[in-house]
């Protein structure tokens, strides 16, 4: 298609066109209304103007008879640019008057007429057009009185060739300014097009050209950017879960087989008993990772918005901490809980989900900085203390797990937050580096989101989500079975 072609398909040209005929039509309407009205008010000016005539000349004839008629008639054909003057006898013929001819039978008829005439004194053979009068008078006479109008013809003409050069000048203003709205909308929509055929090509870095003027097309441009944003955002944490899964399920998936193998070279029940145990605890974890992944793909997807209900997430932490108290105590530390209402509307077992993964992180990261593995004796009963907090701040719910142990530094905390990150190099402790992946996406889902703080020392991990009004809480569920972060 050609340039000229692709520009009148376009949109912008088609409006342009129809208001631009729009335009034209309410133009002409109105230069018409006016030539009319124009016509109209000549029309009545030389009809006044001949009414009176008609009445001073019927006068002078009631008065001085056709003698006084016919010496005031020559008086004023005299004039320059006189009116029309003719007075018959009964039989029709002319009597007075600077009419030289007329159209056939105007004068058999009383009244207002329109009538081609020639003047006596001319010597231009042209017809012209009047606007004349017929009274019939006393003993059958008959006075003719009129106006030429070849001014009110002059008139029309002159608006009539306004109107052309006006309609003319619209036209073409119109065709040039839809050309041109056209050409700059088409250049815009070319270049949307090409950064979309570029990012269908596999380039989804691409973005779609921001002009500063902040019209529809801008904020279109910025909603699809926004949107390739999250696309790409999704495609990228698709390649490195590909990437993840087929590096870090490597390792157990090598442990199962080489027990396996090495259960068949050793024969012996206990041997098989050993070594379909250690497949199992292998397998549970292995479906912790899995089920973990799956929860993280819901979150991110936005299924889980189906199962939203209003709850207390001052419940959701009570639970939390009574489901991980002897955990903690096990590992040598207090587990304790601050609460206060807090209102929200959203998923509890994602909700649930996220706080637990962020409390068994703070577990087995939240040793003293000042005790090695084991405890030692100098930490102080608060550096031994995990605090897991709920409560309202403004229209937002505070979720945060403080510990005071190594803590992570901050060039670190935005790539915690990716899959299978663990920031522990020697990996000696359980987990599958998808703890805080999981709490981020789940925050998202809510519209909040998760953030990593200093608490010098150690750790505060705060999900932050819109509140909701306490009004009609929904009752409390069970806590889900949690899955190792």
């Amino acid at each position: 298609m050609t340039a000229f072609g692709k520009l009148f398909r376009t949109t912008a040209f088609r409006l342009t066109l129809v208001y631009l005929l729009l335009f034209a039509l309410f133009a002409a309407s109105l230069l018409g209304y006016f030539a009319w009205n124009t016509r109209r008010l000549i029309t009545d000016q030389i009809t006044a103007t001949v009414g009176e005539e008609i009445g001073l000349l019927t006068g002078v004839f009631n008065r001085r008879g056709l003698r006084g008629l016919v010496f005031a008639i020559e008086n004023r054909a005299l004039r320059p640019g006189s009116n029309l003057y003719l007075v018959t006898t009964p039989a029709g013929l002319a009597v007075a008057g600077n009419v030289g001819s007329l159209q056939p039978g105007v004068m058999e008829t009383t009244g207002w007429s329109e009538t081609e005439y020639r003047r006596l004194d001319e010597q231009d053979k042209t017809d012209h057009l009047a606007l004349v009068n017929v009274t019939e008078l006393s003993n059958g006479f008959r006075l003719l009185i009129g106006r030429d109008l070849e001014e009110r013809h002059r008139i029309f003409g002159v608006v009539a060739s306004a109107a052309q050069w006006s309609l003319l000048i619209v036209v073409i203003l119109g065709l040039g300014g839809g050309i041109f709205v056209a050409r700059r909308v088409l250049h815009r929509i070319d270049a949307m097009t090409g950064t979309t055929q570029r990012i269908m090509a596999g380039d989804l870095g691409g973005r779609l050209p921001v002009g500063r003027s902040g019209d529809e097309l801008d904020r279109l441009a910025e909603n699809l950017n926004a949107m390739l944003e999250r696309i790409e955002a999704l495609m990228n944490g698709l390649k490195e879960v590909s990437d993840n899964i087929a590096h870090d399920l490597k390792t157990p998936l090598t442990r199962l087989r080489n027990r396996a193998e090495q259960a068949l070279a050793n024969s012996g029940e206990g041997n098989y008993r050993a070594a379909l145990e250690q497949t199992i605890e292998e397998s549970d974890g292995l479906i912790r990772t899995f089920n973990a992944l799956l929860m993280i793909a819901r979150a991110e997807s936005g299924q889980a918005r189906d199962n939203m209900a209003d709850f207390d997430a001052a419940d959701v932490a009570q639970g939390i901490h009574e489901l991980y108290e002897p955990l903690a105590e096990d590992n040598g530390l207090r587990l304790s809980v601050r609460s206060e209402p807090a209102p929200v509307h959203g998923n509890r077992e994602l909700i649930s989900q996220a706080l637990a993964n962020l409390v068994e992180n703070a577990i087995k990261y939240g040793q003293p900085k000042a005790a090695a593995q084991p405890l030692g004796a100098d930490a102080t009963a608060a550096d031994k203390t995990i605090l897991i907090e709920a409560r309202r701040d403004g229209d937002r719910i505070i979720l945060a797990v403080t510990d005071h142990g190594c803590g992570i530094p901050e060039p670190n905390r935005k790539h915690a937050v990716e899959r299978f990150v663990r920031l522990e190099t020697s990996r000696t402790l359980p987990g599958s580096g998808l703890g805080l992946s999981l709490a981020s996406a789940v925050a998202t889902l809510h519209g909040g989101d998760l953030t990593l703080d200093d608490a010098h020392p150690g750790l505060r991990a705060t999900l932050s989500i819109p509140a909701r009004n306490g009004e009609g809480l929904a009752a409390p569920t069970p806590d889900v079975q949690q899955i190792g972060a």
